[in-house]
């Protein structure tokens, strides 16, 4: 978008002053119309060169801004990260650890599977052929049950059922 005066190479002595100042000139404008055009493509042609500085300098110091914050924005993600490193690190380290443990219980286990003995279990109920019946002290005492466990409960509802016992079972005296 040069000026014609540039394009079509006119003036009489190409080296004299004038038409170098004017050539640079036109190369001037030539230039603040491209930038004109970067800053606000929609923009007419025939704006006014400090309207387009002005432009320019809000438009330099808004990115030197939005620079700045990526800079802090990015120091404090690598911060992050090292953070995240380190405690990845250390639960690589503790579960290593837990691993180690694991297999010290492991073989613990079967160190102990491999030592068992047999012996044999003692029944928890009494046959029917035996009397229900245990020998404390060398006394003869019956035998309730299991200690501390409440039988009643293992019993279907029917037969905990106590509403019709007067009339089922009645009274002696």
């Amino acid at each position: 978008m040069l000026p014609k005066t540039m394009r079509s190479g006119s003036g009489s002595a190409s080296g004299s002053k004038a038409c170098r100042e004017k050539m640079r000139r036109d190369k001037l404008n030539g230039r603040f119309l491209e930038l004109g055009c970067v800053l606000d493509p929609g923009r007419s042609s025939k704006m006014d060169k400090a309207a387009i500085l002005v432009d320019a300098v809000r438009m330099v110091t808004q990115l030197r801004d939005e620079a700045q914050k990526l800079r802090e924005s990015n120091e404090s993600l690598q911060v992050k990260i090292n953070e995240l490193k380190a405690e990845k690190n250390e639960l690589r380290d503790e579960k290593q650890k837990l691993k180690t443990e694991r297999d010290n219980l492991e073989r613990q286990i079967k160190a102990l599977d491999s030592k068992t003995v047999f012996v044999p279990q003692a029944t928890a109920i009494p046959t029917p052929v035996s009397t229900p019946s245990q020998v404390v002290g060398g006394k003869l005492v019956p035998f309730v049950g299991f200690p501390r466990v409440s039988m009643w409960q293992f019993l279907p509802p029917a037969a905990v059922d106590i509403s019709q016992d007067h009339i089922l079972r009645p009274s002696v005296a």
